[in-house]
């Protein structure tokens, strides 16, 4: 008679200092466990499976309107500006359900299209190159994330925008404190202030901006849209706005961290990053599977607008659900070795960027520029090679993002 030894699987917080740092093999074994798992510590249902997490990005019983939680999460003291921010907040399009999801992102769908973002190919390279000479000299120690992959998507993006080069330490300052409150990152009565009132500040400039552009036209994404007409037509004045400050909060840190582990995959493999090397039409292909295996997003949280079924478990209206891509990505039933930095991997439908009406709206923006950076660095920086200090990652449910890529240039 044969025996076999079960383990038995044991929950574990996410933002556990080791499995923030490593997530991975906590979440196959949660996945391999039950693909659908209420979890008492979070208070949410976690999704891993491949399948189970498509099911809810299609199923209209699964909301993004989650708005209303983070406004319960701040603190009494800092409500005074929560009002008019989470009516900000409330335009989001990732905050918004079908038809209105629908009707706020038509207005930008012309202007993300890879055939109008693929002008700015010539301008990213030529800023990659000018940056790499200014911070990267060869033979230098320097910290890869700060230097280039940090900096680079912001200048790109507050081009692409129209924000002048003199606005944008204030721009972005904006933006980082509108992240703390997105991802949850604030956490003290005195941070949830700063993020509410950076929000509003960053509605004030871009309202201003956009009476700029109204009066006088520039080659920018603003100037674009209003001359579409929708403004005023499919979407009001102030809804244009609002959807401006989702435009300017994720304009710069998710493609950072896609440049940032992409770069830090290819360097922790030498043979991935020769072969990158030896062909650099790979260096796409790198971003694509960074956005599989290890990419800026490791989930989407949404909530049941109503009761149903998912994998046999009932979902209860107003129940939290965390979609984790990060497990779904790496689901053996969907892509064969799943662990593996693939160069030739030939299914590409990762959830890296989401999937129908949700799918990011500025992918083919994110792909542009991050392909176009880590080929100019693996083509300009033969010996790019990583520094041997500790690698630290950024708490966040949300996020995959380094502190730091300490590399010798």
């Amino acid at each position: 008679m044969t025996t076999t030894t079960l383990t038995r699987f044991a929950e574990r917080y996410l933002l556990d200092p080791a499995v923030n740092a490593d997530p991975y093999p906590y979440l196959n074994a949660l996945r391999e466990h039950e693909p659908v798992f209420w979890s008492p510590m979070h208070r949410a249902w976690l999704v891993t499976g491949y399948d189970q997490v498509m099911r809810c990005l299609r199923d209209p019983a699964v909301s993004a309107d989650r708005v209303r939680p983070l406004m319960d999460a701040v603190p009494e003291g800092a409500r005074e500006d929560a009002e008019r921010a989470f009516g900000i907040l409330s335009s989001w399009m990732v905050f918004n359900d079908p038809p209105n999801h629908r009707r706020l992102r038509q207005v930008f769908q012309e202007q993300f299209a890879a055939r109008a973002v693929g002008r700015y190919r010539t301008f990213t390279e030529r800023a990659t190159q000018a940056m790499l000479a200014r911070k990267a000299a060869p033979g230098r120690t320097g910290d890869l994330y700060a230097d280039i992959a940090k900096p680079l998507p912001a200048l790109v993006f507050a081009r692409w925008l129209g924000v002048p080069q003199a606005h944008g330490p204030s721009f972005w300052y904006w933006n980082a404190k509108v992240a703390d409150l997105v991802l949850g990152t604030a956490q003290q009565e005195s941070e949830y202030r700063t993020s509410l009132q950076s929000l509003c500040s960053l509605e004030d400039y871009l309202a201003d901006l956009v009476a700029q552009r109204q009066a006088d036209p520039k080659d920018d994404l603003i100037s674009s849209v209003l001359a579409a007409g929708r403004v005023g037509d499919t979407v009001t004045g102030a809804e244009f706005v609002g959807m401006l400050t989702q435009m300017a909060f994720a304009g710069g840190e998710t493609t950072s961290n896609l440049i940032a582990n992409t770069m830090l995959a290819l360097l922790a493999q030498p043979e991935l990053l020769a072969a990158v090397q030896a062909e650099p039409e790979l260096a796409a292909v790198a971003v694509e599977e960074t956005l599989r295996l290890d990419g800026p997003s490791k989930m989407s949280i949404r909530n049941a607008a109503r009761d149903f079924d998912l994998d046999g478990h009932t979902v209860q209206a107003g129940d939290r659900i965390f979609l984790v891509t990060a497990a779904a990505n790496r689901d053996p039933a969907k892509f064969p070795e799943p662990d593996a930095f693939d160069l030739r991997r030939a299914d590409g439908t990762h959830l890296g960027f989401g999937f129908g009406a949700h799918f990011c709206i500025g992918a083919a923006l994110a792909r542009l520029v991050a392909g176009v950076v880590v080929s100019v660095l693996v083509r300009d920086r033969p010996r790019l090679a990583l520094d041997a200090r500790r690698l630290a990652w950024q708490p966040s449910l949300l996020n995959r993002s380094l502190t730091a890529l300490p590399v010798q240039y």
